[in-house]
């Protein structure tokens, strides 16, 4: 289950956008999805939270966790 406060980069038409989980509306759009990558990644930092990041098919490609991992490393060095 996504936390609310996740960010997704997902296309938008012709273009790139940031947006919550659940929610019709985006809350950001770019030209290029490098352009939602950094905004959004800004924002999971910023909320602690999981950057999601989508291909054009709409699956996810890659994931970051700016927050509490649930499955963080267990190499601690």
């Amino acid at each position: 289950m996504s936390n609310p406060k996740d960010v997704h980069v997902v296309r938008h038409g012709d273009d790139w956008a940031a947006r919550r989980p659940n929610t019709d509306r985006v809350s950001k759009v770019f030209d290029t999805q490098k352009e939602a990558i950094d905004y959004a990644g800004d924002v999971a930092k910023r909320d602690h939270s999981e950057l999601l990041i989508h291909n054009r098919e709409g699956q996810i490609r890659h994931r970051d966790s700016f927050g509490n991992d649930p499955n963080p490393p267990k190499d601690k060095n």
